[in-house]
């Protein structure tokens, strides 16, 4: 009887909202009958406790906060959210503009060098500049390919080349005279034979001499290789976590080609990075020719006083102060005693008193002398200076 009387109350209630809504909209569309319906249900539910049995929904800006997508221009530099956890293995490169002006110039100089080697048409570009995790980049390397792990002797440390399968094989067809347009398959678990591994070989020698070049404007450097592996695990030279450099450079051969990178771990650049944070255009590698030559001029054209110093001699100021007309100073010096010339605070030289008709004259005794205060000298005096007062 309870379970009649209950579903007779809900007829009852659908059947006295029908006729209010009814009544109250008999012009009214679908949309706002439907909408009406809903908010009469929301008033009917019972408060759960947990704001009116309703969920919270998150808003655009509450959505991108929690991404780490932030539009805002100030903030755009600042990482949060899940996007900070992406990130948290990246590094970034740009502290060293300088490695994009030598691999630019690597990039030049290795597209002469392989068409001489392959006596074929091949360009070479730049794909890509970044910074990676070592170990990340270990278990990236598609197999197979072939790693050449290379010593930069100045530098005392190490560096890595690897080359791609696609490569390869393009690079042993056209050097054994393969056809053109045929595309060799790759087969996976076949070791590379001897004459692969030692073609491949002297490509990345060659490409490791122009490298040499690339950086000997900024630091002469000499790479060799050490040894050349086909699996990852064996051409380890630094730990996981550290950071490395890597440039992936696109070789095109025609129709055939391939990729080849270089990967240059931090530490194997720590000894350049002064000259690494240095910003200069062009290959000038920080020298104007033109700045110089107008400096030089000008500095030659410009004039300083000089003083020529009989005596000094140092009194109270109440004998100075008492000075009188007919006064005799006596000086402690000799007609033969040298003159010292001074300009400004800094002894130039000695020399010695005359005359030139009815000028006085000094002649210049002695060379000039080398100033003792250093430009790092002056720096820490001007530095403990500004700290005293």
């Amino acid at each position: 009887m309870a379970d009649e009387e209950e579903d007779v109350d809900q007829d009852a209630l659908a059947a006295q909202w029908g006729a209010e809504l009814t009544d109250e909209d008999d012009d009214a569309s679908d949309d706002d009958i439907a909408a009406k319906w809903a908010s009469m249900v929301e008033d009917e539910e019972p408060d759960t406790g947990t704001g009116g049995g309703t969920e919270r929904v998150l808003n655009q800006d509450e959505i991108d906060s929690l991404l780490g997508f932030n539009g805002d221009a100030a903030n755009r530099d600042e990482k949060s959210g899940i996007r900070s956890i992406i990130n948290s293995t990246i590094v970034s490169y740009e502290r060293l503009p300088m490695l994009e002006i030598i691999f630019d110039r690597l990039v030049r100089l290795l597209t002469t060098s392989l068409r001489n080697f392959t006596s074929d048409n091949v360009e070479v570009a730049l794909d890509s500049l970044s910074s990676v995790r070592f170990g990340d980049y270990l278990n990236s390397i598609p197999l197979p390919a072939i790693l050449a792990v290379f010593k930069a002797e100045e530098w005392d440390n190490y560096g890595l080349v690897t080359v791609g399968s696609n490569l390869i094989y393009s690079m042993v067809d056209v050097l054994l005279g393969g056809g053109r347009g045929s595309m060799r398959l790759r087969i996976e678990g076949r070791p590379y034979t001897t004459i692969e591994m030692n073609l491949i070989r002297r490509m990345i020698e060659l490409v490791l001499a122009d490298a040499d070049q690339a950086f000997a404007p900024l630091s002469p450097v000499h790479f060799n290789v050490e040894r050349l592996e086909t699996n990852p695990r064996f051409a380890a030279i630094a730990r996981p976590a550290n950071a490395a450099i890597l440039v992936k450079l696109r070789i095109d051969m025609e129709d055939r080609g391939g990729n080849i990178e270089v990967l240059l771990p931090y530490a194997t650049i720590e000894p350049i990075r002064d000259m690494l944070l240095q910003m200069f255009m062009g290959e000038k590698f920080g020298r104007d020719p033109i700045w110089e030559g107008h400096l030089a001029s000008e500095m030659w054209n410009s004039t300083v006083e000089i003083d020529a110093v009989l005596f000094e001699q140092s009194m109270p100021l109440d004998r100075v102060m008492n000075f009188k007309v007919g006064d005799t100073l006596v000086l402690d010096r000799r007609t033969t005693d040298p003159v010292t010339l001074r300009c400004g605070e800094t002894i130039l030289t000695d020399g010695k008193a005359g005359r030139v008709g009815d000028r006085v004259a000094v002649r210049i005794a002695n060379r000039l002398r080398r100033p003792k205060m250093t430009y790092a000298a002056f720096e820490k005096a001007d530095r403990l200076a500004v700290e005293g007062t």
